[in-house]
């Protein structure tokens, strides 16, 4: 088949005719823009939030706690107390304590959150034996574990040490004895990637997932969609040449897929001025919580052309995969048909993004198209840009995209594909 050389104003002119056809549908218009900017900050801002404040009420909150014989007074006192920072902020509620005769039935009729039960007598002095108390509570239920089973644990914890110092104290010596060597943290991470957050493998799979979705519709109506209306075979007839053709559709499905993309961008960065904005001033357990959890998005300008670069070459890469597929089928409903097993494409490699802290991240890795742009991303977000990764992760979509591109393109020469219908 001779080479042929592309007309831009010709592909402009079907790119603009596809774009048209998405610009009318409004649902397109929703998923491209509205959505990127509700669901990002939903899953970087509100569900922290929402694990922050569910934790978080449970320290601040007054649980039952099923009693089975007596404490040391010492130690109900403790379980009972509020503590309260300097300016009288709660911090962690007491637990009221309930008498019970079986600890685990209480638990499991719900009549107490958790129980305790000492085993042997509890000691009210160091030195006085080792007793040793049963906690009995549902530890599969995050509820029980963030409320009373872990506030037994914190007090029982501070009840030991108050024994042991007052022992030390006894025979002269002071409770830095206990504590040779202590640990002081210091966070060596770059100062983006203490900003990402424990969420941040999040990014690349959302920016690909609305990629993806920005794309599809265009692909798919002007593909599919197309030849189930008929018009297809009109705009073949035309004038023009098989590749511009093709590369009309690519460059329209582009635009919207660059367009969700921007969007994205724009949805992560709204959700780090949000995840500031509450954080800013307050202290809990909960406010931690959020604040670890919900990155902030800030990029350098070398760190924003690379996700540009990484970006667009997805966008390019998936444009020309839905293309390609959407070509092959008969209907609107077969492509979409054919279509979604890729979204599972995308989530599936994205959630191993999580662990990627234990892979070794060889150069092929990031060779691989599409999973080496996530990688190459989730670099970006976490303000360790590497330039080798970038550029392999690039190459590796350009060539995808060249490749499903000339796909495509004998696709749309053969009579029996684009007439299956």
């Amino acid at each position: 088949m001779p080479s042929e050389r592309l007309r831009p104003a010709l592909v402009w002119r079907i790119a603009a005719r596809d774009l048209l056809s998405t610009i009318r549908d409004r649902r397109t218009l929703t998923a491209t823009i509205l959505m990127p900017l509700l669901l990002i900050p939903l899953f970087t801002l509100g569900l922290p939030l929402l694990l922050g404040n569910l934790i978080g009420g449970q320290q601040q909150a007054r649980q039952k706690l099923g009693v089975v014989g007596t404490l040391p007074a010492a130690l109900s006192t403790a379980l009972t107390r509020d503590e309260r920072l300097g300016d009288g902020t709660l911090v962690r509620a007491g637990v009221t304590l309930v008498p019970v005769t079986d600890a685990r039935a209480a638990v499991q009729a719900g009549t107490v959150d958790a129980a305790v039960r000492p085993a042997t007598a509890i000691p009210t002095r160091a030195g006085a034996g080792q007793g040793t108390l049963e906690v009995y509570a549902k530890l599969n239920n995050l509820r029980a574990q963030a409320g009373a089973y872990s506030k037994v644990q914190d007090v029982v914890t501070a009840y030991n040490r108050t024994l042991t110092i007052e022992r030390l104290k006894a025979l002269g010596l002071d409770a830095g004895v206990l504590t040779p060597v202590t640990i002081r943290s210091v966070d060596a991470s770059p100062p983006q990637e203490q900003r990402s957050g424990q969420l941040a493998f999040l990014i690349p799979m959302l920016m690909l997932q609305f990629i993806l979705s920005g794309a599809m519709a265009t692909a798919v109506d002007a593909t599919a969609g197309e030849k189930e209306r008929g018009t297809l075979e009109s705009l073949l007839v035309a004038p023009v040449r098989r590749g511009e053709v093709v590369a009309g559709k690519l460059l329209a499905t582009t635009i919207t897929a660059l367009t969700s993309a921007c969007f994205s961008v724009l949805g992560f960065i709204l959700s780090g001025v949000l995840v500031a904005a509450f954080t800013r001033g307050r202290t809990g357990q909960g406010s931690e919580i959020t604040q670890a959890m919900g990155g902030q998005l800030t990029l350098s300008v070398g760190g924003a052309l690379a996700l540009l670069g990484v970006s667009l070459s997805a966008a390019l890469v998936i444009s020309a995969l839905l293309i390609t597929v959407g070509i092959y089928a008969r209907s609107f409903k077969e492509a979409q048909t054919y279509i979604a097993p890729f979204t599972l494409g995308i989530v599936l490699p994205a959630v191993l993004l999580q662990f990627s802290d234990f892979l070794t991240l060889g150069a092929g890795l990031y060779a691989l198209p599409l999973f080496g742009g996530m990688l190459s991303l989730l670099e970006i977000v976490r303000g360790s840009v590497n330039g080798v990764h970038v550029l392999l992760a690039i190459a590796a979509n350009l060539i995808g995209t060249v490749l499903l591109g000339l796909l495509a393109r004998r696709s749309f020469g053969r009579e029996e594909i684009i007439f299956r219908n």
